[in-house]
Order: structure tokens, then C-alpha cells, then sequence
């Protein structure tokens, strides 16, 4: 079983690695009582993480999510790194492939499946839903420092 591995951390950052996307399948993560799901870890406690949870996770051909699932709080995010397959919320269905980028809200009813030839492979970050506000914006929120780079 593979496991996560610490980079490097200090007082304002850590880093982690997953291993190779190819190699996902090693991972497993106990979903409960005799729910086992192979190939999908979550980084956000090795981070510690504060304001959001983030999994990678890669499915093989011909696989699919083993359930339909929603949230209490939170929104998802899910972006397909490699492969190809068809995403479900609220019984509507529509193709996803490298690139596509799928939100989905608390509430929404939602599923996958890999039709594709190689290993469906993602990311999925969770985040309380309306937890940011108009004075949140990305560009705003950055700070120029005025100190040189150290490479």
C-alpha cells in the first residue's frame, strides 16, 4: 500500500507527495465497514490543511463510483487530470476528459464512471460552500512583497 510522503514543512507551509499519477492505484483508503476504495487518497490532514480537504484519485477502465453522493457543507471541485468518462448530478449526464473542471454544490446528487481507454485520473478539493464573499477575490487578496527571490 502506498502511503503519503513529507516533503519538507515549516511554519507557514508543508509539502507532501502522492507519488506518480500512474501509481495511484496503490493507494487505499477505508470508507467504512468492508468499503474499501483503491486508487484514491486524501492530502488534506497531511497538509493541515485549514480550509479545505483535497483527494487524488484514479479509476480504471470501466469503473465507476460505487455510489451516489452529497454533502452537508460542503462544495466540490473535481478536475480531470487524464482520461475520459461521463459525470452525473441530479440525473443529468455529460462527458468530462483532460481539462474539464466539475463544481458541484452541497445538495447536488453526484456520480462518475471512466469510459475511457486509460485510468480516469483527478483531483477533487471540498470546501465549506459560500464561504467566500465578494472582498475574497484571488487577485485582491495577493500581496506583492518587495523582498528578492532566493533561488
Amino acid at each position: 500500500m502506498k502511503e503519503i510522503k513529507t516533503i519538507k514543512s515549516g511554519k507557514n507551509y508543508s509539502a507532501i507527495t502522492v507519488g506518480k499519477m500512474d501509481e495511484l492505484n496503490e493507494h487505499v483508503l477505508q470508507m467504512g465497514e468492508g468499503m474499501v476504495t483503491h486508487g484514491k487518497v486524501f492530502v488534506g490532514d497531511a497538509l493541515g490543511a485549514t480550509g479545505s480537504q483535497m483527494s487524488f484519485q484514479s479509476m480504471p477502465v470501466g469503473a465507476d463510483s460505487p455510489f451516489l453522493h452529497a454533502h452537508k457543507t460542503h462544495e466540490e471541485l473535481y478536475i480531470i487530470v487524464k482520461g475520459e468518462g461521463e459525470y452525473q448530478v441530479d440525473g443529468e449526464i455529460f462527458p468530462i476528459a483532460e481539462g474539464s473542471v466539475v463544481r458541484v454544490a452541497p445538495d447536488g446528487k453526484r456520480a462518475l464512471r471512466n469510459t475511457g481507454k486509460e485510468p480516469l485520473v483527478m483531483i477533487c478539493v471540498q470546501y465549506k460552500a459560500n464561504s467566500f464573499g465578494k472582498d475574497d477575490d484571488a487577485m485582491t487578496d495577493g500581496i506583492i512583497l518587495q523582498e528578492s527571490l532566493k533561488w
